[in-house]
């Protein structure tokens, strides 16, 4: 399994024109599937449902995290490689989460929308993440159009709403039997830098204004919890996340080099294959996968890693074979639906590709790396109006709005007057050419 290039788009309409800021989505659904587990009791503790909020990953390794939506919880890579522990990672969600349970994000909308205009104000696209290259190398990504002080405005809360989500997330890990340290823990990494000029700060504690108040209060709580053993299903899966983030984005080198007797022997095997394959290793890194493996029979991403080597190697037809041993694991998994995808287009097994491909953009429409194989496979089964209405899809949640008029207008000449199809592309130009 792989982090992709990916992008996350959400459009923000003002009445002026406003530069836009980028962030970048690292996709892994392995990562993914480890952050739902840490993040599943507490998103029930917070009568949330743990099916419709998704954890995704920021490509920065800034120290940052914030949820722009009801849906999502974006933690920067850096925070993830920060925590010790499942606690503490698992405290940053539950404050995220608290933002999200108490109302914080609906009411900082309201707030820029009257400033600005009512009129002015929409979220026209949503959230998309997806693909952009073949390779590890990592893409741009989410445009905002806000002005820096209006994004600012929308991404700060004030101390009154943090003090409250830490006292809501302090709640959700009791619920949930987790320990209150881990939140002691992350306050304690910013404790010291509330006097320094913010362009010296973290961006987490820019947007999260911390307070000696806040500190006393974990500290208290987490003195008083009564002490519970550790979760070793949630330390397992927080050091899972951790390893694989940090086998793809630090050197190779430092990875093979780094003494890494306490992690499980899976994960030094995962660690090393990631590595040796980004130093064009193949065959050793299969060996390093097939350790993992044998550990763990019946993982679906780790059968889905080495399918994905495979794919990069352009071992094509065993990289089908591969993924479908995933796809029997995990078939409900939309990542690893849209890699076999891939791999049955690069194999030319189109019919058998365009179904999973719609199958796997069916569960996940955040891809447009998925998107644009979909068009492809549109384009290849000699379904051109698809291809276009696809394509302008993928353009339009990447913000390419002059593209994907372009292609939304190839779309409504071929496709039946009135379709579903046919008003989708209807529905992108309209929004291009606002």
């Amino acid at each position: 399994m792989r982090i992709i290039n990916s992008f996350i788009v959400l459009i923000v309409l003002f009445l002026t024109p406003a530069p836009a800021t980028a962030i970048s989505l690292l996709r892994d659904s392995d990562i993914e599937h480890g952050l739902q587990q840490l993040a599943r009791p507490i998103l029930q503790a917070a009568d949330l449902p743990s099916e419709r909020v998704k954890v995704l990953v920021v490509d920065d390794l800034q120290l940052n995290a914030f949820v722009i939506d009801n849906h999502h919880i974006f933690l920067n890579a850096g925070m993830v490689l920060k925590t010790n522990s499942a606690s503490m990672l698992q405290s940053i969600i539950a404050h995220e989460a608290a933002h999200i349970a108490n109302g914080h994000i609906a009411r900082r909308a309201k707030n820029i929308k009257t400033a600005r205009s009512a009129a002015g104000f929409g979220m026209a696209l949503g959230i998309a993440a997806g693909a952009a290259g073949g390779n590890v190398a990592l893409g741009t990504g989410l445009a905002i159009g806000l002005n820096s002080s209006a994004e600012r405005n929308f991404l700060a809360y004030n101390r009154s709403e943090e003090s409250s989500a830490d006292q809501s997330a302090m709640q959700y890990m009791r619920r949930a039997g987790i320990s209150l340290q881990g939140m002691a823990d992350v306050l304690e990494i910013f404790s010291g830098q509330e006097s320094l000029l913010p362009a010296r700060q973290d961006t987490y504690l820019r947007s999260h204004p911390l307070s000696r108040e806040r500190l006393r209060q974990a500290r208290s709580n987490a003195a008083t919890q009564s002490s519970s053993k550790p979760d070793l299903s949630a330390e397992y899966w927080h050091a899972r996340t951790k390893a694989k983030l940090a086998a793809f984005l630090r050197p190779p080198s430092t990875i093979l080099a780094r003494d890494q007797r306490k992690l499980p022997k899976d994960l030094r095997a995962i660690s090393l294959a990631i590595a040796l394959s980004r130093q064009g290793k193949l065959s050793e890194a299969l060996n390093q996968l097939r350790i993992a493996q044998g550990i763990r029979p019946r993982d679906p991403y780790y059968q889905e890693l080495y399918a994905e080597l495979l794919m990069r190697n352009q071992k094509f037809s065993a990289a089908v074979t591969a993924y479908e041993k995933a796809v029997a694991m995990a078939p409900k998994d939309s990542l690893i639906l849209a890699g076999y995808g891939r791999a049955l287009l690069a194999n030319n097994q189109i019919s058998m590709a365009l179904k999973t491909l719609e199958n796997a953009r069916a569960g996940d429409f955040r891809s447009t790396k998925l998107l644009r194989d979909l068009a492809v496979a549109y384009a290849r089964s000699n379904k051109p109006e698809m291809a276009a209405l696809v394509t302008a899809e993928r353009f339009a949640l990447q913000g390419r709005l002059k593209d994907a008029k372009v292609h939304a207008r190839r779309a409504v000449l071929g496709l039946p007057t009135g379709s579903p199809a046919w008003q989708k592309a209807q529905d992108i130009l309209n929004i291009s050419t606002k």
